[in-house]
């Protein structure tokens, strides 16, 4: 994994990111976007681009129990069955083909 969105997206969601990625790997949830660790070049360009700075390298998360738990379920997001879905969102190959998710992990639903 790369980079993740963290809790500072969370009711902001301003989707600046999104104009930026070059590969439309960040997905939109319904509180907060989702970065798709299978999809995403590791190139940066969102984490300067978002206004609240909810953008983090993975590997700042070291040490950082909040930030490491936006990590996981930033996994989760992609790799488990949401709610209200019938299958996991995998990596469908950009955000573009299946348009905006509409459900977030039980993890951001309950902030």
């Amino acid at each position: 994994m790369a980079y993740v969105i963290g809790k500072d997206c969370v009711d902001v969601n301003d989707r600046a990111c999104m104009d930026v990625c070059p590969v439309d790997c960040i997905y939109v949830g319904d509180r907060k976007s989702y970065i798709n660790p299978a999809e995403c070049i590791d190139c940066g360009a969102c984490e300067v681009e978002c206004p609240v700075e909810a953008i983090f390298v993975d590997r700042q998360a070291r040490g950082d129990e909040a930030r490491t738990r936006f990590v996981a379920d930033s996994r989760d997001f992609f790799q488990v069955v949401l709610p209200g879905r019938d299958a996991p969102v995998g990596a469908p190959g950009g955000a573009g083909k299946v348009g905006e998710i509409g459900v977030d992990t039980p993890f951001v639903s309950g902030l």
